[in-house]
C-alpha cells in the first residue's frame, strides 16, 4: 500500500512539473526548462523561431529533448544573429561596390555554441537566463517586437508591406553591438536624425544629413574619443579624385577661392605649399583609385566645408559628425547630400552637451577656443559611443511607430530567411 502511495505522489509530481526532484533527462533538460521553453515559442517572445517552424511543429507536438535542444540553439542564433540572409545581403554589397556605390553595413555577430547551451541548460538555469546574452541590448527591439505583435492581426489598420518594414527592423536590432553603452549617440540615417540617449531617455535631438546614395553613410559603432573645434578638413584621396580634381585641373585658382591649400604629401599646414597649377592632374583620374601624393586642406575659416566644430569617434571610414555651410539643405525632407559624414543641424547644441557631460573643460574655456578661430580639441573623459543605425521603421519618445523611406536600398537587399 506504502508502494502505491509512493509510485502515485511520483506520477501526480511528474504530471506537475515537480518531476525536475528526479533531476534532467539525458538531454540536461527538466520538465519546468521544457514547459519555460514552450512558453517563449507559443507565442515567440523574442520574433527569432524564423525558418525553425518545422522543427518547432516537431517540438510541439512530441516535446521530444534531442530535438528541443536544436530548436533551442537554432533559436537562441537567430535571436543573436538575426533571420537576415546574410550571404545574399554581402553579395548585393559587392555589387554595389562594383558599380561604384560606397556602401558599408557591419554586422556584430555573436558565437553561439551547442556545448555551452548544453552546459548551461544541465547547470540548471532558467531558459530565460541561457537566452539572455543574446537578446539585443537597444530598446528598439522590445518597442519594435511589441508594436509588431499587437498589429499582426486582422483587425489592426496596417498593410502587410508596413508590417514586414517593422518585422526586418527586428532583425536589424540584433546585427548592431551587444553594447550600446548607457549613453550613446545614434544616427538613424532613414529620419536623418541624431539622438544623444542617456540612461534610457533622450537627452538630445536633432536633424542631419547624411552621405548620398552613391556614398552611403556607413553603418557600423565606434566610441567618440575627442571633438575638434575650428577644424580643417583634410579632403580623402577618394573624394578628391571624384569631386575636386576635374575642377582643379580647369581652374587652378579653385583651390585658393575654396580657402583651401595644397600640400606636398601631408595635410600639415606648416608644410610647404603646393601651386595646383604646377601639378599634372591627369595622372589622377576620376575613376582611378589609390593614394594622391598631394594633399588638399580646407584651412580653419567662417567659410570652411566643416563648419566651426566636428566629433571625433576614430574609424576606417574616415567619418564623422560635423557642422556645415550649408544650412539651407536642412529645409529638405530628404536629406542625403554629404560624402558620408553627418551634417549637424544643432552642432554647437551638442558640443555644449558633450562639454557640460563628457569633458573636465568649463563652457566658458571651449567657448574661449572657439572665438579664436583656431584649432583646438575637447577631449571627452567620460564614454559617449556613436552608433550609426539603419531603422526604416522606429519607435519614438512618445511611442509612435514611425515608418521612413528605404534611401541606401537595405530593405530590398536585406532578405529574411523565412
Amino acid at each position: 500500500m506504502r508502494i502505491k502511495i509512493l509510485l502515485a505522489i511520483a506520477v501526480a509530481m511528474v504530471l506537475t512539473g515537480c518531476g525536475d526532484l528526479f533531476g534532467p533527462d539525458k538531454e540536461g533538460w527538466k520538465n519546468s526548462q521544457k514547459e519555460e521553453f514552450l512558453n517563449i515559442l507559443k507565442t515567440d517572445k523574442y520574433m527569432s523561431i524564423c525558418n525553425q517552424k518545422p522543427l518547432y511543429e516537431q517540438v510541439k507536438s512530441s516535446e521530444n529533448s534531442r530535438l528541443m535542444t536544436k530548436l533551442l540553439v537554432s533559436y537562441a542564433n537567430n535571436l543573436a544573429n538575426s533571420c537576415i540572409d546574410l550571404k545574399s545581403f554581402k553579395a548585393s554589397q559587392r555589387a554595389k561596390r562594383k558599380n561604384e556605390i560606397d556602401t558599408y553595413f557591419e554586422t556584430y555577430l555573436q558565437e553561439v555554441k551547442p556545448s555551452t547551451i548544453q552546459m548551461k541548460l544541465r547547470a540548471g538555469q532558467t531558459i530565460e537566463q541561457i537566452l539572455q546574452p543574446y537578446v539585443p541590448k537597444t530598446p528598439q527591439f522590445e518597442a519594435l517586437v511589441h508594436k509588431y505583435q499587437r498589429l499582426n492581426s486582422p483587425d489592426a489598420n496596417i498593410t502587410q508591406s508596413a508590417l514586414k518594414k517593422i518585422r526586418l527592423n527586428i532583425e536589424r536590432t540584433k546585427l548592431m553591438k551587444s553594447d550600446l553603452g548607457t549613453n550613446y549617440t545614434l544616427v538613424n540615417i532613414p529620419e536623418f536624425k541624431v539622438r544623444v540617449i542617456e540612461n534610457g531617455k533622450t537627452a538630445l535631438k536633432f536633424p542631419v544629413i547624411v552621405g548620398k546614395r552613391n556614398m552611403q553613410t556607413p553603418i557600423f559603432s565606434e566610441r567618440m574619443k575627442y571633438v575638434e573645434i575650428n577644424p580643417q578638413w583634410n579632403v580623402p584621396d577618394s573624394i578628391m579624385r571624384k569631386s575636386y580634381v576635374s575642377k582643379i585641373k580647369a581652374n587652378p585658382g579653385w583651390v585658393a577661392a575654396k580657402g583651401m591649400e595644397l600640400h606636398k604629401e601631408t595635410y600639415d599646414l606648416r608644410s610647404p605649399k603646393v601651386n595646383p597649377a604646377s601639378v599634372d592632374w591627369s595622372k589622377y583620374p576620376k575613376d582611378g583609385k589609390g593614394y594622391i601624393p598631394y594633399k588638399l586642406v580646407q584651412v580653419p575659416s567662417l567659410k570652411n566645408g566643416l563648419g566651426r566644430v566636428k566629433f571625433i569617434f576614430p574609424n576606417s571610414h574616415a567619418v564623422y559628425m560635423h557642422d556645415t555651410q550649408g544650412r539651407s539643405l536642412f529645409k529638405r525632407k530628404s536629406r542625403c547630400f554629404s560624402h558620408g559624414c553627418i551634417r549637424l543641424g544643432k552642432p554647437k547644441e551638442l558640443l555644449t552637451h558633450v562639454t557640460k557631460n563628457y569633458s573636465n573643460k568649463s563652457l566658458e574655456t571651449v567657448q574661449s577656443w572657439y572665438d579664436s578661430m583656431k584649432t583646438k580639441h575637447l577631449i571627452l573623459n567620460k564614454p559617449l559611443q556613436v552608433h550609426t543605425a539603419y531603422y526604416t521603421a522606429y519607435v519614438d519618445e512618445a511611442g509612435a511607430l514611425k515608418l521612413f523611406p528605404d534611401v541606401y536600398g537595405f530593405d530590398k537587399s536585406q532578405k529574411l530567411t523565412f
